[in-house]
């Protein structure tokens, strides 16, 4: 495919403009002119970018990229070594941050809804960064708390924080992957629950304070399964060959 084509294609597909961001969206790096074999990773990582080289691949594709507004623009330390590893290899870094975690149905809040067994029914805002949605009955019942933890906790692989009466019982959630707690003051009033990734030293107060269930799953951990989407997209569409690589962060 060639790399123009992509580029169009991704930005077609997850419209920079949609969304107000702070980072630049679509073709971060420059690499080779045809893509065939395309890695995708949650953030742009030494590792990543090492594992992608040695795959082979011609393009990888992250949520995180290099480059966010406030930073300095110095390309020194490791910022120097990522982009010298990916210029040196000619590979094209594609960075998608906000445009992926809204798409309707590949993006990361619509995944990891998937993921958990949560109907989405709609978005609290416009952008569609809060996502909300009905929670499937237990077998024997009505969904608590404490079951929900575990359904989390075996869903994403590792074990989340937890804030709540283990008993109370959960209807309707309201979710933002990755670092979205702020947004639990806009979800409380709509829902039983809210899951991010993150936690802030306040969100706890203001879950106790609300009445709400809080469950922080993991940056990193929520925020694998909109890039993999959309690389099997590609796939799919286009005929790449497409691999995902977890680098692991316990964050």
């Amino acid at each position: 495919m060639d790399r123009q084509h992509l580029s169009d294609y991704l930005d077609s597909l997850l419209p920079p403009a949609a969304v107000d961001d702070y980072c630049p969206n679509g073709l971060q790096v420059e690499g080779r002119a045809e893509v065939h074999r395309l890695v995708t990773g949650v953030t742009a990582s030494q590792a990543l970018i090492d594992a992608a080289v040695a795959t082979g691949a011609d393009a990888l594709l992250v949520h995180h990229g290099l480059f966010w507004k406030g930073d300095s623009g110095r390309l020194t330390g490791y910022r120097r070594a990522r982009v010298a590893r990916l210029i040196g290899a000619d590979l094209n870094l594609f960075a998608f941050h906000l445009p992926l975690d809204v798409h309707p149905t590949l993006g990361n809040n619509s995944r990891l809804g998937v993921q958990l067994g949560i109907e989405r029914t709609g978005s609290l805002d416009r952008a569609g960064l809060l996502a909300v949605g009905d929670l499937p009955p237990s077998l024997t019942g009505a969904t608590t708390l404490e079951a929900f933890a575990r359904r989390v906790a075996l869903a994403l692989g590792r074990e989340p924080l937890v804030v709540g009466d283990p008993a109370m019982t959960l209807r309707r959630a309201a979710w933002c992957t990755g670092g979205g707690q702020r947004y639990i003051e806009d979800a409380w009033p709509y829902a039983d629950v809210f899951i991010t990734g993150e936690v802030s030293e306040q969100t706890v107060h203001v879950a106790r304070e609300c009445g709400i269930a809080l469950v922080c799953a993991g940056h990193h951990a929520t925020e694998r399964y909109g890039v993999q989407a959309v690389g099997e997209h590609l796939a799919r569409e286009h005929g790449l060959e497409h691999h995902f690589i977890d680098i692991d962060n316990p964050a």
